[in-house]
């Protein structure tokens, strides 16, 4: 009898601690906090946080929008963009600079009053850009042109032009000397030597395809590349090899990591942010399907709070057939409809 007894005991301890886990995990999922309408005409690419400045930096074709982190108040914008698409920020020197992808230009800007020093020409479809700490220097991804740019921050002026042998997406650094680059066309992964501005070594990601998103867990030399065939690729940039996959949405567009949570977010056009768990470098695991809206296929991640940032608008009917203006029948966006979601914890 107190056996069965001690025995029953335990399993309601047992039950009790279970419900306490399920419980906590339940108060840690992210959910959608707080909608911005912003409105405003246009479409829009990359968000990019100024954490210095807690302001979110939001590409809109021919324009960059700045608003308040918190807020999501307007606090001016950046004019004269063709296609915009990257912000990269250098804090130093207070400057920061956005891609404008039709001319192929470089948008050179005070950090602090948003005034337009210089445009700089990178190469073809300038994209995704990024500010490497450890050379100092900013690269941007050129599509078209198969190449990063290389930008000296101080000047402005672009100084080197590497062939990356395949289209770049998106661009991270990992703070040490190396630059890695999603290869959209080639499912690989590109690894530049940022001080020698040369790419040193390429690894298949295979079975991901069109690779776009990508995020790096620095201490554990893990990178995260979103697919568009509903995968996140994960490989690991030591070795420079595929490690494993992980399901996710349709429409991937951005990934960002956080050391904080170890944590792996890829945001999805279907209107889903999909949340994977590193449980070691070698075991990742998909513990969230978050809804956002159609279209949220960007993000930012805030690593002090661990707040995401998408933004989206409401959609109109889809056109029956391509036209020259718009091949890929991309249904109108509604007027005054744009929106930043803040998801949190």
């Amino acid at each position: 009898m107190r056996q069965s007894l001690a025995l029953a005991r335990q399993v309601a301890a047992l039950i009790a601690a279970l419900a306490l886990t399920a419980a906590s995990s339940a108060a840690q999922d992210y959910r959608v906090a707080a909608t911005h309408v912003i409105g405003g005409d246009g479409g829009w690419d990359y968000i990019a946080l100024d954490t210095v400045g807690h302001r979110l930096f939001i590409a809109r074709n021919d324009r960059v929008l700045v608003v308040d982190e918190a807020s999501g108040k307007s606090l001016g914008e950046i004019p004269g963009f063709k296609r915009a698409h990257g912000v990269a920020f250098d804090y130093a020197a207070r400057r920061g600079f956005a891609t404008s992808g039709e001319d192929s230009s470089v948008v050179v800007f005070n950090l602090d009053n948003l005034a337009v020093i210089k445009r700089t020409h990178a190469d073809d479809d300038a994209d995704a850009i990024l500010f490497d700490p450890a050379t100092k220097h900013v690269f941007t991804m050129n599509g078209d042109a198969g190449t990063s740019s290389v930008i000296d921050p101080a000047t402005g002026a672009r100084i080197a032009s590497i062939s990356l042998g395949g289209k770049p997406e998106f661009g991270v650094s990992d703070g040490h000397g190396h630059v890695y680059a999603n290869l959209e066309d080639k499912a690989e992964i590109a690894e530049i030597d940022a001080a020698a501005k040369t790419v040193v070594r390429h690894w298949s990601i295979a079975p991901c395809e069109s690779p776009t998103g990508l995020a790096i867990d620095v201490e554990h030399h893990r990178l995260f590349s979103g697919c568009r065939n509903k995968m996140i690729a994960i490989s690991d940039a030591g070795a420079g090899k595929l490690v494993t996959t992980v399901a996710a949405g349709s429409g991937i567009d951005a990934d960002r990591f956080d050391p904080g949570t170890q944590l792996a977010f890829s945001s999805n056009g279907d209107g889903s942010i999909t949340v994977v768990h590193e449980d070691s470098p070698s075991s990742f695991r998909v513990i969230q399907t978050v809804s956002t809206m159609p279209g949220a296929r960007t993000m930012e991640l805030d690593g002090k709070t661990h707040r995401l940032y998408t933004v989206t608008a409401k959609m109109g009917p889809q056109p029956a057939a391509p036209t020259k203006d718009n091949p890929r029948r991309r249904p109108p966006i509604l007027p005054g409809t744009f929106s930043l979601i803040v998801l949190e914890r």
